[in-house]
């Protein structure tokens, strides 16, 4: 066991684990977040997506020692009920939410290739979330939430 010192959501954590436990086991077992989710285990669903560095990534297969010290962003830290952000406020408007199983994926994923890419086209925008497994088929209106909050990001 080792300290290992986190940034989620914009506060600190200094937790005593097992440098190579996966990312997720800190956010869901530690820190009790919700947002990241457990879904292949092998980074290939999309379920345990977090934003790093501005990058979204599969927090299942990232060993918590490599993030020590990162910003780390998750579902949660976006908006609260109260004020959501505008990517959750389009989904909700939208109501693109199903199952809501891959929204934790979908929703960080686009907001961190459009914090890159905010002119980004339709087509960069479904091949950025193509790794993201979704079987609730709301994809139409996750792509219009998507567009919806496209459309107020400075440009």
């Amino acid at each position: 066991m080792s300290a290992i010192t986190l940034k989620v959501n914009g506060s600190p954590h200094v937790l005593d684990v097992d440098p190579a436990t996966p990312l997720l086991y800190v956010l869901s077992d530690d820190l009790a977040l919700e947002g990241p989710k457990f879904g292949c285990g092998l980074g290939q669903c999309g379920a345990c997506t977090v934003i790093v560095k501005g990058q979204a990534i599969r927090s299942c297969i990232t060993p918590v020692e490599s993030v020590a010290g990162a910003d780390i962003t998750t579902l949660e830290g976006l908006g609260t009920v109260d004020k959501p952000h505008p990517i959750q406020r389009a989904f909700i408007e939208e109501q693109a939410a199903q199952c809501g199983f891959c929204l934790n994926a979908v929703i960080l994923t686009a907001k961190a290739f459009l914090d890159r890419n905010p002119k980004a086209s339709p087509e960069e925008i479904r091949q950025a979330l193509s790794n993201v497994l979704c079987r609730c088929f709301t994809h139409v209106r996750m792509l219009r939430a998507i567009e919806r909050y496209q459309q107020e990001l400075p440009r």
